[in-house]
């Protein structure tokens, strides 16, 4: 159970925050320097009554998925996101399941990239953060829970992506995903929620379940994918997945080759598109 230490130490650390370092405007008139509880809330993906709840210590059991996008929404360091978890009565994730945190100079280098598309997936492609061009170009994702957030499932068993694929693109785009998806099971055997999600794909995907038992290896490699947009049309991107050492993320980039069309429509898609931060 969240303890009034729990509320104490979520408004400390947001009073510390620059609306500036979380990719926010910083105009207005403000009492403190630090993030609002709307700002908090919004970069977090939860309510504003729910964030203010927390603090004043009216709201009990928050669950491990809310600490851990507060403790990113507040650029936590791993000591501190192991704090907040504790404060929460709960275990801090181990080495043997999905690490999710993203930390201090990975969430810098996001906020170099405003203009350009870019998502953070973890090891099992659950989907930690999308910033604001993403959410224009693949669509927002602020209203998913649960295995709506993962793209395996979402390719498998869900709606799909904006992603145009060829018969070839198509296969080997599913035989990295379930390569994938088999390494983070082997590297995290105690993550229960990776073997949920593997058991909720082989029974509602007959597809994934051939690529399962077939013992599917593939890799991501960068290349060119054609996003179906509703409103702007295809739009011919250059995709790179970059992972980053240590944490197993995925970084998701698209870019666009400089004076092309596509790159015309991607600067509108950015500019005319989610004007906040998602994740």
């Amino acid at each position: 159970m969240a303890t009034a230490e729990f509320g104490q130490a979520v408004r400390r650390w947001r009073d510390r925050v620059p609306p500036e370092a979380a990719g926010l405007p910083a105009g207005g008139q403000r009492r403190a320097a630090g993030l609002r509880r709307e700002e908090l809330a919004l970069l977090a993906g939860v309510s504003v009554d729910y964030v203010t709840r927390l603090e004043q210590g009216r709201a009990s059991h928050p669950s491990a998925q809310v600490v851990e996008a507060l403790a990113r929404a507040l650029r936590l360091s791993g000591e501190e996101r192991a704090h907040l978890f504790r404060l929460a009565g709960l275990v801090p994730p181990g080495p043997e399941t999905v690490p999710a945190h993203i930390s201090p100079s990975v969430q810098r280098l996001l906020d170099r990239l405003t203009g350009t598309p870019v998502a953070v997936y973890d090891a099992s492609w659950t989907l930690l953060l999308a910033n604001p061009p993403y959410a224009a170009l693949m669509g927002d994702p602020s209203g998913w829970r649960g295995p709506e957030r993962n793209g395996v499932w979402r390719h498998f068993v869900g709606p799909g992506s904006r992603a145009r694929h060829t018969p070839e693109s198509l296969r080997t785009f599913e035989a990295a995903l379930v390569a994938d998806l088999r390494a983070a099971a082997a590297r995290y055997p105690a993550d229960r929620q990776l073997r949920r999600l593997i058991a909720e794909l082989r029974a509602g995907s007959d597809r994934f379940a051939e690529w399962w038992e077939s013992g599917a290896v593939g890799h991501h490699e960068a290349a060119q994918k054609t996003i179906d947009h509703p409103q702007a049309g295809p739009v011919t991107l250059d995709c790179d997945v970059l992972t980053v050492t240590g944490s197993d993320l995925r970084i998701m980039v698209y870019t666009a080759e400089p004076g092309t069309e596509d790159a015309d429509r991607l600067a509108l898609l950015t500019a005319l598109g989610t004007q906040r931060l998602v994740g």
